[in-house]
């Protein structure tokens, strides 16, 4: 990236930040790099200044160009590996729990949080676990919230179950019609689906397990040292910490007050310590 396109970069964050309060500063350049370009080549823009000046006086522009920043890959049990880990390994340590609390930061259209109430179902736990699953993005929070899958993901996602271990007839959990997937009552009623921005917002639970898969790769180290602190305010005394493949608590500020699960799928437990200790 050219000295000058670096200027006009922050200068572009900047002004989004100022205009929505979405904050994206901190985020890998590469990756916002990426977005940035493939909006300039949509719209056939030569430069970012360009791009700049329309998301002041094109409202429209401004929201498609959040939409290009909000991360929104996921499926149901993605790395069915991980998922057979937390069925057969994790889950259990939950069991004389009276209630538990899982967090799902950044979920998009809510895929693996479904997965993870199904996990639960499975195991007897699902009745007294409460899941919040959020997103900085509004739009893939109203997909979550109703429920319903493109019938055409569900032979790709049941692959994935039957690959976690599942042991179910898969098709048990949802009805369809032409269109769409539409999952039981009681796997949706079990989370709740909010907006919360990891880069600006704060801790408001404590949980027993929290997932961030696939998320903190966006971000700069800063930033993923700042989400990473905001994970461990959240974590109860043993609490479970789940990553994505790519991720990792080495070299974050509070790495040492975690032990390591499993390497090979990133799951963390909490030491039962203070952080300023």
């Amino acid at each position: 990236m050219h000295e000058r396109e670096t200027i006009e970069v922050e200068l572009l964050l900047q002004a989004i930040h100022q205009l929505t309060g979405y904050d994206f500063r901190d985020y890998s350049r590469p990756s916002i790099m990426r977005r940035i370009h493939h909006r300039m080549k949509m719209n056939q823009m030569d430069s970012v200044s360009i791009l700049q000046n329309e998301v002041f006086t094109n409202e429209e522009m401004l929201h498609q160009l959040l939409q290009d920043f909000s991360i929104n890959v996921t499926e149901m049990f993605r790395n069915p590996l991980f998922f057979k880990y937390m069925r057969e390994e994790i889950l259990p340590i939950f069991k004389e729990l009276s209630e538990i609390r899982i967090w799902h930061a950044g979920c998009s259209t809510g895929e693996e949080a479904f997965s993870m109430a199904i996990l639960l179902k499975e195991a007897g736990l699902l009745e007294k676990s409460k899941i919040y699953a959020t997103d900085m993005n509004e739009e893939v929070l109203k997909i979550a919230k109703e429920g319903k899958i493109p019938l055409s993901k569900m032979k790709n996602y049941t692959k994935n179950y039957q690959l976690s271990g599942g042991k179910q007839s898969f098709s048990q959990y949802y009805t369809t019609d032409e269109e769409y997937a539409y999952l039981q009552e009681d796997l949706v009623k079990s989370i709740s689906f909010m907006q919360h921005n990891l880069v600006t917002d704060q801790s408001f639970n404590e949980f027993h397990m929290i997932l961030c898969r696939n998320v903190l790769i966006y971000f700069n180290i800063g930033l993923q040292n700042k989400v990473q602190k905001i994970f461990f305010d959240s974590l109860s005394a043993g609490g479970i910490l789940g990553l994505g493949h790519r991720e990792t608590l080495q070299f974050t500020d509070v790495c040492k007050f975690y032990e390591t699960k499993s390497i090979e799928h990133q799951i963390y437990k909490k030491k039962e310590i203070r952080y300023d200790e």
